[in-house]
């Protein structure tokens, strides 16, 4: 299942959002322009390696990604569920939320995995976040999807709170079954950071006021 939209109406244009997209779209445009051992370096150096950890990688990791499929897959759902976000919470307090989603779920994947020589990377941790505060907030909102049904494709239109809640499991299970499995020097999919950074997002959006929106549609 691929969301494409959101049937919630957004009131201002999501510039942070956009912004976001953007930077971890050129970081990765860069990425892709170095040669392979230059490529290994600069990940090694800007991703989380939890048995050597760095903490300004906390942050840096949030924007590396690791293939185009990583990149797109990510930016799709930041742009589907991000914008509701930012429009309630400003600009500034919805970019403040964003990170400190990324740091828990780095922290939350550094915890099951702190031995791993593996470097970790990408901004799914922080979106997994503005996921988690769109069950909150959205729970009533449909989210137009993209599905497979036997060989074809059509859009139907999912509640949110079905959609993110079924992807949660998903994640907190794949999550749950790799413990036991060596990630020294193998990689995968940080599904931990997935579940902190959701769970984060759902246990914190409360700390962050609404906006003031004024000339709502819906009181003129």
């Amino acid at each position: 299942m691929i969301p494409l939209r959101s049937t919630e109406r957004v009131y201002s244009f999501a510039k942070v959002t956009m912004f976001l997209i953007v930077l971890n779209t050129l970081i990765f445009l860069y990425e892709s322009a170095l040669p392979s051992w230059a490529l290994d370096v600069f990940i090694a150096r800007y991703g989380i390696i939890p048995d050597r950890l760095r903490l300004s990688t906390i942050f840096t990791s949030m924007f590396l990604h690791g293939g185009w499929m990583h990149l797109i897959g990510n930016m799709l759902f930041l742009w589907v569920f991000g914008g509701n976000i930012e429009d309630l919470m400003g600009a500034g307090r919805y970019l403040t939320f964003y990170l400190l989603c990324g740091v828990a779920a780095a922290l939350v994947q550094i915890f099951f995995n702190p031995f791993s020589r593996v470097p970790t990377i990408g901004a799914s941790g922080a979106i997994a976040g503005v996921m988690g505060a769109y069950v909150i907030k959205f729970p009533r909102a449909r989210i137009t999807t993209l599905v497979m049904i036997i060989v074809f494709f059509t859009t139907v239109e999912i509640p949110a709170v079905f959609l993110l809640l079924y992807w949660f499991i998903i994640q907190f299970v794949s999550g749950v079954g790799s413990i036991g499995y060596s990630q020294v020097s193998s990689g995968g999919v940080a599904f931990f950071a997935h579940v902190g950074g959701f769970l984060a997002g759902m246990l914190t959006i409360n700390m962050f006021p609404a906006k003031q929106r004024w000339g709502r549609w819906e009181n003129w």
